[in-house]
C-alpha cells in the first residue's frame, strides 16, 4: 500500500508537469495529495514527516521570489555567464538571421499538429502554371544533356537566348521591375522541372534566383540600384554571379582575406571617396559569363575617412565585370559538369561608394545580408534540384525495372531490385514533402535559416541515395556514357550538390543543431540575452523568470517523454486520422524525448557542445527527421490522404521514426556523463527501443507502383519533365513502358501456349507469325508484341563509339598555374 501511495505521488508530480501547470498550482496540487496521503494512507508517520519536510524544503523557497533570486538564480547566472560559448561576430549574425517556424514547435517538445495542418497548401497561380507548362516545358525539350555535357561543355546559344528572352533569370524579381514576381513555390517547381531534365540547366537558372545580386538588391539595395539593375537582370541583359568563397576561407567566412580599403580615387574624371578592393575567389557559378559581379570582402578605413573605426566588417559590392582590374572568365571543371563556374580576382580595383549594395550605410552589414538571403535561397534551389533528380530516378528506374527482363521476368519482380526501388520511391516522397513545405514557409514570409540547412543537407543526401540505387538497378545501362544514358551525368555530379552552399559534413555536424539549439529553443537565446544585460538587477530579474520557466519546461518534457513512452504515445493529442494516427503519436513521444535530451545535453556540456560535433550531429539528425516526418504527414493530408499513396507514406515515416530512435540511442550511448545517460535512457526508452524500419511488404508495394503507370506514380513524379517523344532519351523509356505493359497479357498467352505444346514451331521460325497463323493470337496482337520487343531492345541498348570518336583531343599545356591551348 505504501508503494502504491508513493507511485501515485510520482504520477501526480509527473501529471502536473505534463500539463505544464504553474509553479504555484503545482505546489498546491502536490500539497493536496500529501494531505490526503497523510490522513487516509496507511504509510508510517516517519515517512509522511520525511515527505513533508522534503516538499516544504523545496516548495517554500521556490515560491519566495526575492529569496529565490538571490540564493538560487544569482549563483546560476554567474555560472551561466562563464559557460556561455564564445561567439564570433559572424556566428552572432548567423544566429540573428532568419526566423523560427515549425522548428520552434519541434524544440518545444510538444508540436501543435493542428497548427501544422493550418499552414496553407502551396499552390501555383494560373500565370505560374502557364509558365511551367509553356516556357519551362519548351526549355526542357530544347535541352539535350549529351550535347550540353560532352559536345559543347555549355548550353547551346539558342538555349541561353531562350532563358534570357523568357525571363528565367527574373523569376523572383518583382513585376514592377520587369520580373515575373513568382512565388517561392513556383520558383521551386520550375527549378525542379529543369533539374529533372539537366542538372546543368537547373543550376544555370537556379543561381540568379537564389543567393545572388537580384535577391540582395531586392532586400537591401538603394532605390537607384534597384531601378538600374533589376530590370536588366530580369531581361537577361545582365548575367549575375556572386563571389563569396576564397581559397582559404570557405566555411569560415570570418577568415576572409579579401579586403577593401576606403580611400580617395579618380572616378569619371572626379576625385571621390571609394574603395580599393583586392580579392581572390573561386567556385563562382555563372562567373565565366557574368556581366555583373557580386562580391563579399572586409572593409577597412585606416585613414578614418568615414569615422573612428578601422575594421568595418564584411561588406558587399556589385561590380560590372568590365571594370578595369577585374579578372574573370576562366572556368573550373567540376566533375565534367557543363554549368558555368570559375574563379575571379582583382588587385587594388577602385570602385565608388555607390557600387556597394545598399550604399555607404550598409558597410559592415554584408554577413547579416548574406545570412538572411541564404536562409531563403538555400530553402529552394538545392532542395528543388535534389528532388528533380530523385523524381527522374523514380520515373526512369521504375520504368526500366519493368521493361528489362531476366529469366523471363521483369527485374523489378526480384526482391533485391524491389529493395532499391522502395528506397527510391520512399525517399522521393519524403523529399518532395519537405521541399513543398519549406517553399510554402518562404511564401508565408518566413526566412527559415535552420530549416534551410535541414533540407539542404537531408535532401541532397537522400538524392545521393536515390541516384546510387538507380545506378545499381540499371547496371551496365547506367555506366556506359553516351546519348542513350539519362542517368550517368546525374550520378557523376552528385558530389557537387553535397559540397556547395555549406558542405554537408559542416552542415550536419555544426550548423543544424548548433544554430537550432540556440535559435529555436524557447528559452536558451532569451537566457543568453538576459545574461548579457549590463544592468545586473534587470539581468537577474529576467534570468530568474526565464530560468524557472525553463526548469518547468524541462520537467514537463521529461514527464511527457516518460508517460508517452509507457503508453506508446497514446496520451498525446493528435489528429484523428485512422491511417496515420499512430505515426502522430510516436512523433509526439519522440519530440518530447528530443526536447528532454536537448536540455540535458546543453546543461551538461554548455559551451563544450560546440566542439562535440558527433553529439551535435546526432541531435541535429533527430530534429531534422522530426521535421521531415512532419512534412510527410502534411503532404499526405494536403493531397487528400489518398489510399494509393499509403505505402510511400508508411515507408517514409517508418524509416524516419526508426532513424530518430537510432539517433536517440546513439546520443545516450555516447552521453558524456554515464550516470545521467542511464537515467535519461529510463525516461526516454522506458519500454526499450520498439520502432522497426519499413517492412519488405511495404517496399514491394512501392516497387509495384513505380513499375506501372497509375495515380500514385503520377503524383510522385509530378513536376518531373516527362517526354512522350520516342526519339528522346527518356521519351523512349516512357513509350516503351506503355508498349510493354500492353503486350504483357499477350506475352503471357504465348508463353502458356509454348509450355502446353499448343504452339509448336521451329527454332528458326518467327514465333509471332506462327502464333498469329495458328490463332493463338491475332495479327494485330502479334504486331503489338513485335513493337514492344523492339522498344525493349532500344531501351536496353547502350552506346558504343569508334576508335576515332574515342581518341582524346590534345591535352592543354599548363604553365605557372594557367592553361594554354596547344
Amino acid at each position: 500500500m505504501t508503494l502504491l501511495w508513493l507511485t501515485g505521488l510520482l504520477l501526480c508530480i509527473a501529471g502536473l508537469a505534463y500539463i505544464r501547470t504553474s509553479l504555484l498550482n503545482a505546489t498546491i496540487g502536490v500539497a493536496a495529495y500529501l494531505a490526503v496521503m497523510t490522513l487516509l494512507g496507511s504509510t508510517h508517520w516517519l515517512l509522511d514527516l520525511l515527505l513533508w519536510a522534503v516538499f516544504l524544503g523545496i516548495a517554500v523557497p521556490l515560491n519566495l521570489p526575492d529569496w529565490r533570486r538571490q540564493s538560487i538564480s544569482a549563483p546560476l547566472l554567474g555560472w551561466f555567464r562563464k559557460v556561455l560559448p564564445p561567439l564570433s561576430d559572424t556566428e552572432q549574425q548567423a544566429l540573428d538571421a532568419g526566423t523560427v517556424w515549425w522548428d520552434g514547435e519541434l524544440f518545444s517538445g510538444r508540436p501543435d499538429w493542428g497548427k501544422l495542418h493550418n499552414f496553407p497548401t502551396p499552390r501555383l497561380t494560373e500565370e505560374e502554371q502557364a509558365f511551367l507548362d509553356g516556357p519551362a516545358e519548351q526549355l526542357c525539350q530544347m535541352t539535350n544533356e549529351w550535347q550540353v555535357t560532352t559536345e559543347l561543355q555549355d548550353l547551346p546559344p539558342n538555349v541561353w537566348q531562350f532563358i534570357k528572352d523568357n525571363g528565367f533569370f527574373g523569376l523572383i524579381i518583382p513585376k514592377e521591375y520587369g520580373g515575373k514576381g513568382f512565388s517561392a513555390f513556383a520558383h521551386s517547381q520550375i527549378a525542379m522541372k529543369l533539374a529533372s531534365r539537366s542538372g546543368d540547366l537547373g543550376s544555370t537558372v537556379m543561381v540568379p534566383n537564389s543567393l545572388g545580386p537580384a535577391e540582395l538588391l531586392m532586400h537591401y539595395g538603394t532605390e537607384e540600384q534597384k531601378r538600374h539593375y533589376l530590370p536588366r537582370l530580369a531581361r537577361g541583359e545582365e548575367v549575375p554571379c556572386f563571389a563569396l568563397t576564397a581559397p582559404e576561407a570557405g566555411s569560415d567566412a570570418g577568415a576572409m582575406p579579401d579586403k577593401g580599403i576606403i580611400c580617395k580615387g579618380q572616378w569619371n574624371g572626379e576625385e571621390v571617396v571609394g574603395l580599393r578592393v583586392t580579392w581572390e575567389k573561386r567556385y563562382i557559378t555563372l562567373g565565366p559569363v557574368a556581366t555583373v559581379l557580386g562580391l563579399a570582402f572586409k572593409a577597412y578605413d585606416p585613414d578614418h575617412l568615414l569615422g573612428d573605426e578601422e575594421s568595418l566588417g564584411i561588406t558587399l559590392a556589385l561590380i560590372p565585370t568590365n571594370t578595369e582590374g577585374v579578372n574573370i572568365g576562366r572556368r573550373h571543371f567540376p566533375l565534367n559538369a557543363a554549368f558555368m563556374n570559375g574563379p575571379n580576382s582583382g588587385t587594388d580595383v577602385f570602385i565608388p561608394m555607390d557600387y556597394l549594395i545598399g550604399g555607404q550605410e550598409r558597410i559592415g552589414q554584408g554577413w547579416m545580408m548574406l545570412m538572411n538571403c541564404l536562409s531563403v535561397g538555400r530553402s529552394i534551389s538545392l532542395p528543388a534540384g535534389s528532388i528533380g533528380a530523385a523524381k527522374m530516378a523514380s520515373m526512369t528506374t521504375g520504368a526500366y525495372a519493368r521493361i528489362r527482363q531476366q529469366f523471363n521476368l521483369p527485374i523489378g519482380e526480384f526482391e533485391g531490385i524491389q529493395e532499391a526501388l522502395a528506397r527510391i520511391g520512399g525517399n522521393t516522397y519524403v523529399m518532395d514533402a519537405a521541399r513543398t513545405m519549406t517553399a510554402g514557409a518562404v511564401d508565408l514570409g518566413e526566412k527559415p535559416s535552420v530549416l534551410s540547412a535541414v533540407v539542404k543537407y537531408h535532401l541532397t543526401e537522400r538524392m545521393r541515395q536515390c541516384i546510387n540505387d538507380a545506378m545499381d538497378v540499371h547496371g551496365g545501362k547506367g555506366i556506359c556514357m553516351g546519348p542513350r544514358n539519362y542517368l550517368g551525368r546525374a550520378y557523376q555530379s552528385v558530389p557537387i550538390s553535397i559540397t556547395v552552399e555549406g558542405a554537408n559534413i559542416l552542415t550536419r555536424n555544426m550548423m543544424i543543431f548548433g544554430q537550432g539549439a540556440i535559435r529555436c529553443h524557447p528559452y536558451v537565446l532569451r537566457e543568453m540575452q538576459a545574461a548579457a544585460l549590463d544592468d545586473h538587477n534587470e539581468a537577474l530579474t529576467r534570468f530568474d523568470r526565464l530560468l524557472f520557466e525553463h526548469i518547468g519546461f524541462s520537467l514537463s518534457n521529461a514527464s511527457a517523454s516518460l508517460l508517452l513512452g509507457l503508453t506508446g504515445g497514446r496520451l498525446a493529442g493528435v489528429p484523428d486520422y485512422p491511417q496515420t494516427r499512430r505515426y502522430y503519436q510516436q512523433l509526439s513521444r519522440l519530440a518530447a524525448a528530443f526536447a528532454t535530451l536537448t536540455d540535458c545535453t546543453m546543461l551538461m556540456l554548455g559551451g563544450e557542445l560546440k566542439r562535440r560535433e558527433r553529439l551535435s550531429a546526432r541531435l541535429g539528425d533527430i530534429m531534422s527527421n522530426l521535421y521531415l516526418a512532419s512534412a510527410t504527414l502534411k503532404h499526405f493530408d494536403d493531397q487528400g490522404r489518398q489510399e494509393e499513396d499509403l505505402p510511400f507514406v508508411q515507408w517514409g515515416l517508418e524509416d524516419l521514426l526508426h532513424r530518430i530512435e537510432t539517433s536517440l540511442h546513439e546520443v545516450l550511448r555516447n552521453f558524456p556523463n554515464r550516470s545521467m545517460g542511464c537515467l535519461l535512457r529510463a525516461v526516454i526508452f522506458p519500454l526499450g527501443r520498439r520502432l522497426d524500419p519499413p517492412s519488405d511488404r511495404i517496399g514491394a508495394e512501392i516497387a509495384r507502383r513505380l513499375m506501372r503507370p497509375g495515380a500514385s506514380r503520377d503524383r510522385l513524379i509530378a513536376g518531373c519533365y516527362q517526354s512522350a517523344d520516342p526519339n528522346d532519351v527518356t521519351g523512349l523509356l516512357n513509350s516503351a513502358l506503355s508498349k510493354v505493359i500492353l503486350a504483357d497479357p499477350i506475352e503471357a498467352r504465348l508463353h502458356k501456349a509454348l509450355r502446353s505444346g499448343e504452339l509448336d514451331h521451329d527454332s528458326d521460325a518467327d514465333t509471332l507469325a506462327v502464333a498469329a497463323e495458328s490463332g493463338v493470337i491475332s495479327p494485330e496482337e502479334a504486331e503489338l508484341v513485335r513493337e514492344a520487343r523492339a522498344a525493349r531492345l532500344a531501351v536496353i541498348t547502350v552506346d558504343d563509339f569508334s576508335k576515332e570518336e574515342m581518341t582524346p583531343h590534345k591535352p592543354a599545356r599548363r604553365k605557372a598555374g594557367k592553361t594554354e591551348s596547344t
